[in-house]
């Protein structure tokens, strides 16, 4: 099941290992690009005014060119890019997690597509609950030559 493909973690690892694989490639081939973005998982520095803001649909895109390319760069799982907005050129840093892109386009081609579901990187940590520590413990103290293992 597509689902099942999507929502897993090494699928996720790989999805995400090739988006900055590309990105890295277009960066090295001076090769302007844009990319579709889910705006929920953008951030802003500084916040755009609420006008801006308001304008941007649940899928946007960002087109890198000029100083907007220039400034680019990857770091850790997110790209970071300096770009102009609205009609006073309003200036901000803007990080987009590089599963957050659901297209990298060039002219008006998508040449990747993420199909990828993305979580924040708490997502993927599962959470230990007491029950299943003490779950682990009780199966290792049934067996009598673990015993010499615990100090007395």
């Amino acid at each position: 099941m597509l689902e099942n493909v999507v929502q897993d973690a090494k699928f996720t690892f790989l999805m995400q290992k090739h988006i900055e694989e590309l990105i890295i490639h277009f960066f090295e081939k001076e090769q302007n690009f844009g990319i579709l973005c889910k705006i929920d998982t953008v951030s802003f520095d500084p916040p755009l005014p609420k006008e801006i803001n308001s304008e941007f649909r649940t899928l946007t895109l960002f087109f890198l060119a000029g100083y907007t390319f220039e400034t680019a760069h990857i770091s850790g799982d997110t790209l970071i890019f300096e770009a102009g907005f609205g009609s006073e050129n309003f200036g901000s840093i803007v990080s987009v997690p590089l599963l957050g892109i659901m297209q990298i386009i060039i002219d008006e081609t998508p040449v990747f597509i993420n199909l990828a579901s993305y979580k924040k990187k708490k997502e993927f940590i599962k959470k230990v609950d007491n029950n299943g520590v003490k779950n682990s413990m009780d199966s290792f103290l049934s067996n009598p030559e673990n015993l010499k293992f615990i100090k007395k």
